[in-house]
């Protein structure tokens, strides 16, 4: 099968999610274009059945902003025209879905019908799309899909109550490679972030204010209190320097690392004994299950999708948005007995299988299947 995704190519969930299904199909025989303005940062070795087309815009002196979504909807028409594709998958609703529907339409007067498909991620529903200069075209785009996806039971409901939808909205939740992310820990990378054997926390997110990263560093700061312990930040955005002078505030700073943008994040996860996500929202919260695939317990609110992947209790705990004090609790809960701490270690992994890749690549594939019977 000839597949057409359209995705951001950043860290952000919603291109790793896009990328990592085009590698998955690519992997399983299918022929997987990626289009795009810069490469997929997820997209970084050789498959013979991965191509990827690169979205130019010329910035004419005539415009304020470039044109991207003209010149996307065009970029589309020429690859599904030149490597005959038989569906488009669009990740995100702005400005990928409107764009695929107006290519869709000048494919149409050429007398080729591409069936499009869209995958709603979060916040193109329930921050763009709330946008009264964006609500309209959003709408519009995602009822002229013929087949809506959305990453969680909690999105899905919230677009609904956000937008006029009438079509059906399936569920197909993000995945992890599971074997990927099962990995040993190096003891020597351990004994590098924690040399006298304290406690690893992690937080991994793109630093925005919905990320609450002060909360990280508030929790972090009463764990460290009662056990001795060692902070890192994987990631960079706007709240990066808050969360450093915060750090630095509270005396932190020599426990705390702030290594970056990374792309192997499961060597990261692999000495990692917890990991934080407060997030105001996360639609699904991929993060935070990439860290149950490590093993990783999770201390995360109980906000969007997240109650959907880490089970109170169990898998970690979830606590009111802002709830320094619970949050805390429940992380030296965890990591002050060796046996508990194993337990929900057992237990994040065991949840994260139910998310294995070999389980809902499939799903797709049967959602592409029903619009194009070349499987």
């Amino acid at each position: 099968m000839r597949i057409g995704i359209v995705c951001y190519p950043t860290f952000g969930g919603s291109g790793v999610l896009a990328t990592e299904l085009g590698k998955a199909l690519a992997d399983k025989g299918h022929q997987v274009h990626f289009i795009t303005y810069q490469q997929p940062v997820r997209l970084n070795e050789f498959n013979a059945n991965i191509f990827y087309h690169e979205v130019r815009v010329t910035n004419y002196p005539l415009f304020d902003y470039p044109p991207y979504e003209t010149a996307l909807s065009s970029m589309m028409v020429d690859v599904i025209s030149n490597n005959n594709l038989d569906l488009l998958h669009v990740h995100y609703a702005i400005p990928h879905a409107s764009a695929a529907y107006l290519a869709k339409k000048i494919l149409e007067t050429q007398g080729k019908n591409i069936p499009v498909i869209t995958t709603l991620h979060g916040t193109d529903i329930t921050l763009v799309g709330r946008d009264k200069t964006f609500a309209p075209v959003v709408a519009f785009s995602i009822n002229q899909s013929d087949a809506i996806t959305a990453v969680s039971e909690d999105l899905r409901d919230d677009t609904y109550k956000i937008f006029s939808i009438k079509k059906e909205i399936e569920v197909i939740h993000n995945f992890v490679d599971v074997k990927r992310f099962h990995k040993k820990p190096f003891d020597a990378f351990r004994k590098v972030i924690a040399p006298n054997g304290e406690r690893i926390l992690v937080h991994a997110s793109n630093f925005r204010k919905i990320k609450r990263v002060q909360d990280v560093v508030k929790v972090f700061a009463e764990v460290n209190k009662k056990i001795p312990s060692k902070l890192l930040f994987v990631g960079d955005g706007p709240e990066r320097l808050t969360a450093e002078e915060l750090c630095r505030e509270l005396s932190l700073f020599d426990d705390v690392r702030f290594v970056g943008k990374q792309e192997q994040m499961e060597e990261i996860l692999a000495v990692a004994d917890l990991f934080l996500l407060p997030s105001e929202y996360e639609s699904f919260g991929l993060a935070a299950l990439e860290a149950m695939a490590a093993e990783v317990p999770v201390i995360s609110t109980n906000v969007g999708g997240l109650p959907e992947i880490n089970i109170n209790g169990v898998t970690g705990f979830l606590s009111n948005i802002g709830d320094i004090e619970d949050m805390s609790k429940h992380a030296i809960e965890i990591l002050e007995d060796d046996e508990v701490l194993k337990k929900f270690k057992s237990n994040a992994a065991a949840q994260a299988k139910k998310f294995d890749i070999h389980n809902i690549v499939p799903k797709y594939e049967q959602l592409y299947n029903r619009f194009c019977k070349c499987l």
